[in-house]
């Protein structure tokens, strides 16, 4: 795919033959780093950074894409993207996933690909695709507690209380006043607002499922990994 400067992206990928890619918390909190200072055009060199300034924005050099939300799951992740530099996605993209392949190889002592391919994208094309799409990915581990979510048989409540504590997504990180590091993943302030508050964001995560619950069909987003 060409991708275009200021166009929205769903970017995604699974371990190769379907197998898990994060293993434990570490792995997780790796890729949350790689996520962060891989968006720049200066290398990075993982053994140079420090511990408490591992998502400090002074620390990094200028943005290659937006990040609008994100979500790693034990086989695959998803990340929501805007360019805003030319080549930003596949730049960006491609150092994230060399950099994890190789420290998981390293870490397992295994060789070969990691992921079964560089990444997948879909197009944003419509506000309404825009608006929604963060809600599927923030809900993807909803599979992990809920595997028959997608079918219509999931409690609404039960499901955003499962989604609000699980910390391999940015979803803790719409909340007003959000003290975690990974907060500064996300740049927000280049996408478009459809909430005013948490709340808000909650209640259209809610109406999304019901709106499953009642169609018992899958959504526009359904071909992504879950």
């Amino acid at each position: 795919m060409v991708f275009s400067v200021e166009e929205f992206y769903h970017l995604y990928s699974r371990g190769v033959d379907k197998r898990v890619v994060f293993n434990d918390y570490s792995d997780y909190e790796r890729f949350k780093v790689l996520m962060f200072l891989c968006n720049q055009d200066k290398p990075i060199i993982m053994r140079e950074a420090h511990k408490d300034s591992l998502f400090d924005t002074e620390m990094r050099g200028d943005p290659l894409v937006a990040i609008g939300a994100w979500c790693l799951m034990p086989n695959h992740f998803h990340i929501l993207a805007k360019e805003i530099k030319e080549g930003g996605i596949s730049k960006y993209m491609r150092k994230i996933m060399t950099g994890y392949s190789m420290y998981f190889n390293r870490k397992n002592e295994r060789t070969g690909s990691l992921f079964e391919s560089a990444f997948k994208s879909q197009h944003i094309d419509t506000d309404e695709y825009l608006r929604h799409i963060s809600a599927y990915i923030h809900l993807n581990p909803l599979s992990l507690q809920f595997p028959e979510w997608k079918k219509g048989v999931v409690d609404v409540k039960g499901s955003t209380d499962f989604i609000n504590h699980y910390e391999h997504s940015s979803f803790l990180d719409y909340k007003e006043g959000s003290k975690r590091g990974e907060r500064n993943i996300l740049m927000l302030n280049k996408f478009p607002v459809y909430h005013s508050s948490f709340d808000e964001v909650v209640t259209d995560y809610q109406n999304w499922i019901d709106i499953i619950n009642e169609r018992n069909e899958d959504t526009k987003a359904s071909p992504m990994y879950t």
